[in-house]
């Protein structure tokens, strides 16, 4: 039996130090999550449940910059029914009442205030809901009352106006109140939030999904979204049933793999299980972990 993955793993990047946080695990079908590959493959790499569902991570990260502590994604959250977390396999309560992804920062030191800006690649639930936290009077707040929320502008009007297909995945309450609350900062298309993180657009999953670029030093890393969910994914085919543009996503995965192994980025898998990061190249046939 594979270890378990441990709730922080920091490194170096430059000058700066990078914590990726485990904020909880979740279990979703495996072949919406592998698109077109077909079972017998998708398996032998990321074994399934007796309900066809495989392991997965909600990792979020923690960048120590001169500017504050920057936050790229929370997780799920707790504002859910048991039944939605059943569904969606969701497992990240903490100590306490905590969420796993608030025991991680706690690790760390750090409390929900310490935190300066909150960048979100998407406001799906599993990637947003950590946004906002229901007081015991039921109000719904900012989970980090200091902080700025950046988003892309095109992501909140997406988002605030679903369909049949999208509205599973928007809960308004993850992100509406920030809005309310004056927190919220949209940006348009790449855009350098603080010295040396920037946002860059690479839509497919959603139409305004963006991936978040870090450099410090000469180094640089990539914390990857939903664009690559898991370092199983890195094969250009392997694009997820849930992608509302899986064409616009083979285009993304081409563009960016092809300078991340051009320029050595480390990596950063968001919904990988066990895998945080590594660095990519192509053999000839596909792209994969180094």
């Amino acid at each position: 039996m594979a270890a378990p993955t441990p709730l922080v793993q920091s490194t170096t990047l430059g000058a700066l130090k990078v914590h990726a946080i485990q904020a909880g695990g979740q279990k979703l079908d495996g072949g919406a999550m592998c698109g077109v590959v077909p079972k017998p493959l998708w398996e032998r790499r990321i074994p399934a449940d007796e309900r066809n569902r495989i392991p997965l991570g909600m990792r979020c990260l923690l960048i120590e910059h001169e500017s504050g502590l920057v936050l790229v994604d929370t997780g799920a959250g707790n504002k859910e029914s048991e039944k939605f977390c059943d569904i969606y396999g969701i497992e990240n309560r903490g100590a306490g009442g905590r969420t796993a992804l608030e025991d991680g920062l706690a690790q760390l030191g750090v409390r929900p205030e310490d935190v300066s800006v909150v960048i979100s690649t998407h406001l799906h639930f599993d990637h947003g809901g950590g946004n906002t936290w229901r007081d015991q009077s039921g109000v719904v707040r900012p989970t980090f009352p200091k902080a700025r929320y950046v988003v892309q502008r095109g992501e909140y009007a997406y988002a605030t106006h679903t369909n049949e297909r999208t509205a599973a995945s928007y809960f308004p309450h993850n992100f509406v109140p920030l809005h309310d609350a004056g927190v919220l900062d949209f940006v348009e298309g790449e855009r350098e939030i603080v010295r040396g993180i920037s946002v860059l657009p690479t839509p497919g999953h959603v139409p305004f999904h963006q991936s978040v670029l870090i450099e410090s030093e000469g180094a640089k890393a990539l914390f990857l979204g939903d664009v690559v969910p898991t370092s199983a994914h890195l094969p250009l085919p392997w694009i997820m049933g849930y992608d509302v543009e899986p064409l616009v996503t083979l285009e993304s995965k081409r563009h960016l793999l092809a300078r991340a192994e051009r320029e050595e980025w480390l990596l950063i898998f968001e919904h990988d299980a066990s895998v945080a990061w590594g660095r990519t190249r192509h053999d000839g046939k596909a792209y994969g972990l180094r």
